[in-house]
Parts: structure tokens; sequence; C-alpha cells
């Protein structure tokens, strides 16, 4: 009981410290990308985002081993083997040194090759694109090589220095902003190549911190054949559910190029950043959970574990959707509001995509407890296989002559089967048993958005668009959701925590 109390308070200090951290990168972030929409404009937004999605194909290679060095070095920081971490580390960091020069090369001769004779680029850009491409491939392996020392930080749940980094990225990224508006040069090429920098300052700074912090974090020419062997199983079988992954965004984001143009890939890429500011407030939760999840995992506590994954499926349910109603329901306005000129198909894009998030938040933390198994071969044939029919099925779809909005709804549909398919892979797995979840997590959700929705909907439905609007919107939304969580989505036990902490926090503050 000591063990959960503890996890417990290190889950909730870990995830409020990242929070004030991510209130304030959410604002950068969405400033900026309207800063580099009104600066670039829509068409060479549009490139970036077509360009970018070409590179960020390369993902299947790198997000694989991503996974595979997390996993590993959270499993063997929860046994306590100093030993071994340095091990993994080092053998971390030469798989990512390899795996950048392989896809540097992939990425000049076959994305150039594609970028050149398949993309729709608009008449007089594609050098720019070139450019775009190339920095891009440059930032992406300079990231690749950091994931090794930022996997160390999150096992080592060392959150402050993880929220730390993360706002000086932020902060660097809005002189970029400032650097492009008075830049003399073409503004494209200009933002690509001042990434570029923030990546390598970030990196150095990941870099220095993890070597003065942890003793694991220093590397040593290693030779583990058992240890490679063991990743390479693991990298093999998540290539799968990542390669599936990528064709079901990037994949499809080409397809709305070929089949709509540019503008639609600017509609695309600002809803994924709407999308991604408000799902990094409920990531900074599942960085905080996920741990936990693989340490209860590699000490035998099983029954801890399932409680987790529950719990954490729930909440980062309820924290994604207290932004979400509100969101949703006045997102022409706010889209109105931050970039005053809005590409066309942006709204539905933005709701669209949220629902879509909804979902597929869902298996994240049944994702976790799978890979701490690291016996991942039937996971990653049964959910690749459902999984993949997103980008197909978005193809039909296309070629059928429907909008641009049903790769959203293929997507959502795809991926709520993706979950059922989880939960019984999880029983064959871990003996995880699926009404567990129904009970705990779906009941619970089904109950409460309809209900938290309602009446700011009504709210929303009654008034003219304003400022006003959108401020009683989100304040109703806000208490409306608080409300039907406490009362409907939590536990009696969970009431009586929540309750607690309130009581704490009112006996600290008061005068």
């Amino acid at each position: 009981m000591p063990d959960n109390i503890s996890s417990n308070k290190r889950i909730a200090k870990n995830t409020i410290f990242l929070y004030f951290r991510t209130l304030l990168i959410m604002a950068i972030t969405l400033y900026t990308s309207r800063v580099i929409l009104n600066a670039l404009g829509v068409e060479d937004y549009g490139i970036y985002n077509i360009v970018g999605g070409v590179v960020a194909m390369f993902s299947l290679l790198s997000g694989s081993l991503s996974n595979a060095i997390s996993r590993f070095i959270t499993f063997e920081l929860g046994r306590g083997d100093i030993g071994r971490l340095g091990v993994i580390f080092s053998t971390s960091v030469n798989a990512q040194l390899g795996q950048s020069l392989l896809i540097m090369i992939l990425g000049a001769t076959v994305g150039g090759w594609f970028l050149n004779t398949q993309v729709d680029i608009p008449d007089g850009r594609m050098e720019a694109a070139n450019w775009v491409l190339y920095c891009s491939l440059l930032m992406f392996c300079i990231n690749l090589i950091s994931i090794p020392y930022t996997a160390c930080i999150i096992a080592h749940e060392r959150m402050s220095a993880f929220a730390y980094v993360s706002m000086l990225e932020a902060s660097l990224k809005l002189l970029v902003c400032y650097l492009i508006g008075v830049s003399p040069f073409d503004k494209l090429v200009s933002y690509t190549l001042l990434l570029v920098v923030v990546a390598l300052i970030i990196r150095v700074v990941y870099g220095l911190y993890c070597n003065r912090h942890f003793e694991e974090c220093f590397y040593r020419p290693v030779y583990d054949r058992t240890l490679l062997r063991q990743m390479g199983s693991f990298i093999g079988w998540q290539f799968l559910p990542n390669g599936c992954w990528m064709f079901n965004t990037q994949g499809v984001n080409i397809l709305v190029n070929m089949f709509f143009g540019v503008a639609l890939n600017a509609a695309r890429g600002i809803a994924t950043q709407v999308d991604g500011a408000i799902q990094q407030l409920v990531n900074n939760f599942m960085t905080a959970v996920n741990p936990q999840i693989t340490k209860n995992y590699a000490t035998g506590r099983i029954k801890e574990m399932f409680a987790l994954v529950c719990r954490g499926a729930k909440f980062s349910y309820f924290l994604l959707m207290l932004f979400a109603i509100p969101v949703m329901l006045e997102a022409e306005y706010i889209l109105t509001l931050w970039l005053k000129t809005v590409p066309g198909h942006t709204v539905a894009f933005l709701r669209l995509t949220i629902i879509g998030s909804m979902m597929n938040m869902l298996g994240g933390t049944g994702l976790t407890a799978c890979m701490a198994t690291g016996k991942i071969r039937r996971y990653s044939i049964w959910v690749s296989s459902v999984g993949a029919l997103v980008f197909p099925l978005t193809w039909i779809a296309f070629e059928c002559g429907l909008p641009a909005e049903s790769a959203y709804v293929v997507f959502i549909m795809v991926y709520i089967g993706v979950n059922i398919v989880r939960l019984y892979i999880m029983k064959g797995l871990l003996h995880f048993p699926p009404s567990l979840f129904a009970r705990k997590v779906v009941v619970p959700m089904l109950i409460v958005t309809p209900a938290a929705a309602a009446l700011p909907f009504i709210v929303a439905n009654s008034l003219d668009q304003s400022f006003l609007r959108l401020c009683l919107t989100g304040i109703v939304s806000l208490i409306s959701s608080l409300i039907t969580i406490y009362l409907i989505g939590l536990t009696h036990g969970e009431r009586k925590t929540v309750t607690r902490k309130l009581d704490e926090m009112r006996h600290k503050f008061a005068w």
C-alpha cells in the first residue's frame, strides 16, 4: 500500500508539473502557428505540411526503435539493474546513429524522387520544397539521436527536466517566428533552417543533463548480441503497427494532396496543430503514468497494473474531454479569432480530428501494458491488420467522390475496432478481462460525455457567435464536465481521494 501511495503521488506531482509547462507551450504553439501561417501563406504552409509528411514517412523506421528503447530502459530501471541500463543506453545510441545514416540516404533518394515526381507542388516552389525536405531530414535525425536521452529522463520520472527543456524549445520556436517575420530571404527555406538550429540546441541540452544526472548515460562502445537480438525482435514486430500508423496519418495526408491539393493540406496541418496542443495536456498525464505501468509489470504487480491501465485510460479521456467539448462547439470562432483567415474545411477537420484523438486515446495505457511484456508478435499482427484498413478505405472513399472529411470518419470507425481488438489481445497476453475495461472505462465514458456536453451545447446554440459566447461556453463546459465527472465518472474511492485532496488544499491556502 505505501508503494501504491508513493506511485500515485509521483504520478500526480509529475502530471501537475508538466501541466504548467504545457499551458505555456500550448499558448506559444498556437501563437507561432498563426504567425507562421500568415508569414508563409496558405500555399507555402501547405507545402511545409506535405513535405514534412514525406519525411515523417521514415518514422516507420524510427518509431519501432524508439519504443524498444523506452521499454527496455524503463523495464530495467524497474528491476534496479544500473549496469544493464548502461549497456542498453550505449546499444541504443549505436542503433540510432546507424538508423540516422540510413534515413538520410533513403530520404535523399527515395524521398527526393517521390517529392519531385509524385507530389503536387505549385509552380516555382519546387526548389524551396527540396530545401524543406533536406532540412526536415536533418532535423528528424537530430531528434532521433536524442531519443535515448529523453527515454532515460522519462524512465527516471524526472519530469521537471523534461518540462524545462520543452519550455526552452517552445521559447526558441517563438524566436524563430520573430526571425521569419524580419527575414529578407525565402521565408519557407529560412523557417526550416532555423528549426534545424533549434533541434541542435535541444539535442545538446538533453545530452548535458543526462550525462550529469544519470550514471548510465555515458556512451561506451559495447556489443551485446543477446540484447541486440531481443531489441531486434521487439523492433521487428513494432514495425507493423508503426507502419500502419504512418499510412493512416502521413499516407492519408498524401492522398489528400493527390485528390484535393495543398490548400487542404494546410487545413489538415492547422487542425493537427490545435489537436496536438490539446492532446499535449493529456500526454503529460500519460507520460507520468506509463513508466509506472511498465515498472508494475517488471516487479510482478499485475493487479496494480490492471487498475492503472483502467484508471489511466479513463482519466486521459476525461482530461481530453474537458478541452474537446468547448473547442468543438466553438471551433469556427476560435479558428477565426486565432487565424483571421481560415482555410476551407478547417473547422470540420478540427472537430473530426478531436473525435479521432478521443477514440485513439482510450488505448494508450493498454498499448503500454502490452509493450511491457516484450511479447508483441500477436499484438502487432492483429492490431496492424485492423488499423491498416484506414489507408485503403480512405483511398476508396476519395475515388468514389466522397469529400475529404470522409478520411476522418474512416479513421474514427477503424480505431474503435482497434480498441476492441487490443482488449482481446490483452486478455490472451496478460489475462486482462475486457469486461473490467468496459465497466471501469467505457460505461462511465458513454454516460459522462453526453451529460457533460448537454448544457454547453444549449449555451452555444442559444447565443450569437461572439467572444462573450466563447467565454460562457468555456466556463459552462468546464463546470458541467467537472461536476459530471465527479458525480458519475469517478468511483466512490476516487471521489473520496479527490475530496480529501481538495480539503488539504483548502486548509493549506486558508488564511
